[in-house]
């Protein structure tokens, strides 16, 4: 994560103590939670009708049962682990529509300030959000005879409907335990199967929001932008994303979580650059309306060898195309799922950046899907693209994950 000035660290540092130290009397309450893993992320999950009607008194809630705002990181105060991809909430409840038997809406919870952003999905805990219903009785499976549940999940923050299909041992009973295993997670869980459906323009209204492969990001297409001259890809796919090719910001393509988290310079330039994305992509009139959590932006790049952050030696027949992801200000240890939907979806649209790596080497890894070589190890996604009154439209796209229940029963925070 990037590093805070000694005046910023003690301005956040006054702003946490006055929140503990208020003279308004604060005490302990707390609600039914339970806490999953879902793919590469970890989230609390809770029932909406556990919260307050009114979704404003929701922030407080969900900050101090974080800890957050955190001036040193780590959130020790709460149940964040100081990472942007263990800081979330998960709220779901029954669904009123046809289509869906649960709506999901997702939380990301800053670490170090008080920002509650509702702006994007997320993909990973998409993966716990199916099991979590079924054992809290939102929804029951009309037909579990092949010994797999379907949930049809709307994302409220994306308006989009994912079809869920993990294993159940019974009606009301999610099996977890099994022999699939995905890269960044020790161990094996059940294979849960994520299908996306018409996951394109998921915030923008199109799969290309610009229209263009290649956009030029400088000073005359985005008013008030100041990094350097580059050219990216934007696509809408699951959540939207800004690509660029690292080496075009003097970045290695190999570059992992902990070197990227202490380039300060880089990751000023790269968070400039997603906030000029977003304003070509009509989702910020400019670029310091920019939401934290969305669009991400990802460097990707044509595949080679490295050593994942467990070690393991990532051979560059064994993927596709590399990529680093930036995601609410942190370096991503993996790459978030809806990330993966976004280079599938582009890996098929001839002259984006995604495209142009995927073909500079060789016989693909994956003739069917795109393997993803990132910093913990691999992603296989799949994306099905056809082509409308001349316009790339994503009809569906798959992921597999895993998913683990660590406890359920009652989260404390302060009211």
């Amino acid at each position: 994560m990037q590093l805070l000035s000694k005046s910023s660290y003690l301005v956040l540092r006054s702003a946490a103590r006055k929140l503990s130290t208020s003279t308004i009397t604060r005490r302990q309450a707390c609600l039914p939670a339970s806490f999953y893993r879902g793919g590469t992320s970890k989230a609390v999950m809770v029932l909406k009708e556990d919260l307050p009607n009114d979704e404003k008194e929701w922030n407080p809630i969900f900050l101090s049962l974080m800890g957050s705002p955190d001036p040193d990181g780590r959130q020790l105060n709460g149940m964040g682990g100081g990472l942007s991809s263990v800081s979330k909430v998960a709220v779901v409840s029954k669904s009123s529509r046809k289509d869906a038997d649960v709506d999901y809406t997702f939380v990301q919870i800053g670490i170090k300030d008080t920002v509650v952003d509702y702006a994007s999905n997320c993909g990973n805990i998409l993966s716990a959000v199916g099991p979590f219903s079924m054992e809290q009785g939102l929804f029951s499976p009309t037909d579990i005879s092949s010994g797999q549940a379907v949930a049809r999940i709307f994302n409220t923050n994306t308006n989009k409907v994912i079809h869920s299909t993990f294993p159940v041992s019974a009606p009301s009973t999610p099996k977890l335990d099994g022999d699939f295993s995905i890269d960044g997670v020790p161990g094996e869980g059940s294979r849960i199967t994520l299908d996306f459906i018409n996951p394109g323009g998921a915030k923008t209204g199109k799969l290309l929001p610009s229209g263009n492969a290649i956009d030029l990001v400088d000073s005359t297409t985005v008013p008030g932008y100041e990094g350097p001259r580059i050219n990216t890809t934007l696509v809408d796919c699951g959540n939207p994303c800004v690509f660029v090719d690292p080496r075009s910001l003097n970045i290695s393509p190999e570059v992992l979580p902990s070197e990227l988290e202490k380039n300060e310079t880089a990751l000023s330039t790269l968070e400039s650059v997603r906030r000029a994305g977003a304003v070509l992509m009509g989702m910020a009139k400019d670029v310091h309306m920019v939401a934290k959590t969305v669009p991400k932006i990802c460097l990707i790049s044509p595949r080679f060898d490295y050593k994942s952050t467990s070690y393991e030696v990532i051979g560059s027949s064994t993927i596709d195309l590399a990529a680093r992801v930036i995601s609410s200000g942190d370096p991503h240890r993996a790459c978030p799922i809806t990330t993966g939907l976004c280079i599938a979806a582009a890996a098929k649209i001839p002259g984006t950046l995604v495209r142009n790596s995927l073909e500079v080497r060789g016989n693909r890894a994956d003739p069917v899907g795109i393997v993803i070589g990132h910093p913990s190890g691999r992603l296989s996604v799949s994306a099905e693209i056809l082509e409308q009154g001349g316009v790339a439209v994503a009809t569906k796209a798959t992921v597999f994950r895993t998913a683990r229940k660590l406890f359920e029963g009652s989260v404390f925070y302060e009211a």
